[in-house]
């Protein structure tokens, strides 16, 4: 590679990677334990989801309830489910029955939790799982700044971080491409600290490349198709957003059109749930949808995704006339899927990382750690590569002040998350508000403290060090305040509970045996 397009790529690579650094970290970071954002949820609600599933999901006792405090009357109705978890949404309409529902014009969106039976707001369900699912595109930034660009901040600030991300890794993949295949297999842990650093960058950074492009490039489609769905609905359907929902199979395309007369008879929508999952065994239903409740017009829709074992794309829907029992609609999910259901799940499969059970889940787990470890090394590198003597004191002072802020803000993360896992179980019932302020205000308090200090080497070590210990007190919380001990979850098959404590153990042996063997080589290289 001549000089002239070597320095191009690397002035590309470093600006590029420098810029979206701690935004990519935290991404990264909160993006890796999205992963079991469902096993989260339940981990920390202490019922397996598999046990609230084999009792059945009462569908009718939550829609006598919701009528009787919400009357359903006329309503258009939507439940979004998901797997793996206990929880659902429901999302009513203002009734088109304004003669006889006296609260037709109020609308509603709950949460509902089927192991508790309990109805709860968003904000009351709103869990870990959740948060760390947000935080992974930043849209916690959409609160804290809210400013609309044509889109929520936060969103665009997601998307433009893995635009960039896309520039890092291409031309960090041109810049070791002569020596590719050498610079793989050298890893040299005990050279000096900036050998150190930059083996594991290039080595964790060729490993992890394919994953790496493949999640920043189904991120920025999944960014940007969403901020130009508004302007392309407006300029091929007139601003209806519903029948671009539609097309799009996000939504189910079932029309009815009111009638205005009460049905004769209470309809019962758990007979016809539980007969389509009779039709259609071990398929996931992601979303049920009433049209016009209580009215002769009165719809029922069915949406499915099939079993990941058996159909990697394959989604249904069925689609119930309430008054004559009739089925107007019947897709199967494990017919062929159609072009839009292969290109959907495709870029939403290899984003979530949910086609392959628990295995590529732990691979997409720590595949994304070893991203943020290529993050860390990176900034690293470029500051002892800048800690010359023929540089400019200030520019040093600049560098150092610099990384000071990206080591503190990111690595200050791990601890952190553990600690709020911990306090959050202990607490018990916990909402968006109070979550918000345990993460971000220990979080933005250990950060001052390590800004301050001034130590990026202590900052290391004593953020791996409270990480780890913190990680292993995480499965003795779940013991402690829900019983869930891990011989407990083993004997009654509890996997997505147990996968949690078992995850952070890992976690905290990794952080305190990393810690030993930085403390062991520093004492080394002190005699």
């Amino acid at each position: 590679m001549n000089n002239r397009n070597y320095n191009i790529y690397f002035h590309t690579h470093t600006i590029s990677g420098i810029i979206v650094a701690a935004m990519l970290y935290v991404i990264f970071f909160a993006g890796s334990f999205s992963f079991f954002k469902d096993e989260i949820s339940t981990w920390q609600s202490g019922k397996s989801a598999k046990e609230v599933k084999n009792k059945g999901l009462p569908y009718q006792l939550l829609l006598d309830s919701l009528d009787a405090k919400y009357n359903l009357a006329g309503r258009d109705i939507n439940f979004y489910l998901y797997p793996n978890t206990s929880h659902c949404y429901v999302n009513m309409a203002a009734s088109k029955d304004t003669l006889h529902n006296a609260k037709a014009k109020e609308q509603a969106y709950v949460g509902y939790d089927f192991a508790e039976r309990k109805e709860k707001s968003y904000a009351e369900s709103y869990d870990m799982g959740e948060f760390l699912y947000r935080l992974h595109f930043l849209a916690q930034l959409n609160q804290a700044i809210p400013l609309r660009i044509g889109y929520p901040v936060g969103y665009l600030i997601a998307g433009l971080v893995a635009f960039l991300f896309l520039f890092a890794l291409i031309t960090g993949l041109l810049l070791h491409w002569n020596k590719l295949v050498s610079n793989f297999f050298l890893f040299r842990p005990w050279s000096k600290w900036k050998t150190m650093w930059t083996d594991l960058h290039t080595v964790l950074g060729v490993i992890g490349f394919p994953f790496q492009f493949v999640f920043a490039l189904t991120g920025v489609i999944l960014i940007v198709n969403t901020v130009f769905l508004a302007p392309f609905s407006q300029l091929l359907y007139k601003g209806n957003m519903e029948k671009v929902f539609q097309d799009l199979e996000y939504a189910a395309a079932a029309e009815a059109t009111f009638v205005g007369k009460p049905l004769t008879f209470t309809p019962n929508i758990q007979e016809y749930i539980d007969r389509t999952q009779k039709k259609w065994p071990n398929a996931f239903f992601n979303r049920v949808t009433i049209k016009n409740y209580g009215d002769e017009s009165m719809l029922l829709a069915i949406e499915s995704e099939a079993d990941r074992q058996h159909s990697f794309a394959g989604t249904g829907q069925i689609t119930y006339e309430i008054k004559t029992g009739k089925i107007l609609m019947n897709r199967s999910p494990y017919d062929t899927p159609t072009y839009i259901a292969y290109v959907k799940s495709f870029i939403y499969r290899l984003h979530f990382g949910d086609y392959g059970g628990y295995f590529v889940k732990l691979v997409n787990f720590i595949l994304g750690l070893g991203g943020c470890v290529v993050i860390i090394s990176g900034i690293l590198i470029w500051l002892v590569a800048r800690d010359k003597n023929n540089v400019a004191s200030h520019k040093k002072k600049f560098n150092f002040w610099l990384s000071n802020i990206f080591l503190a803000v990111c690595l200050t993360m791990f601890p952190v998350t553990a600690f709020s896992f911990i306090l959050i179980k202990s607490i018990g019932q916990v909402n968006q508000s109070l979550i918000y302020q345990i993460y971000f205000y220990s979080w933005l308090v250990i950060s001052l403290y390590y800004l301050i200090r001034r130590n990026l080497r202590r900052t290391n070590l004593e953020t791996l060090f409270l990480g780890g210990v913190f990680a292993l007190l995480v499965p003795i919380a779940s013991g402690v305040f829900s019983g869930n001990w891990l011989w407990r979850t083993w004997a009654r098959h509890a996997t997505d509970i147990l996968l949690i404590d078992l995850l952070w153990i890992s976690l905290g042996l990794l952080a305190l045996f990393a810690f030993a063997r930085i403390r062991k080589q520093q004492a080394i290289s002190a005699i």
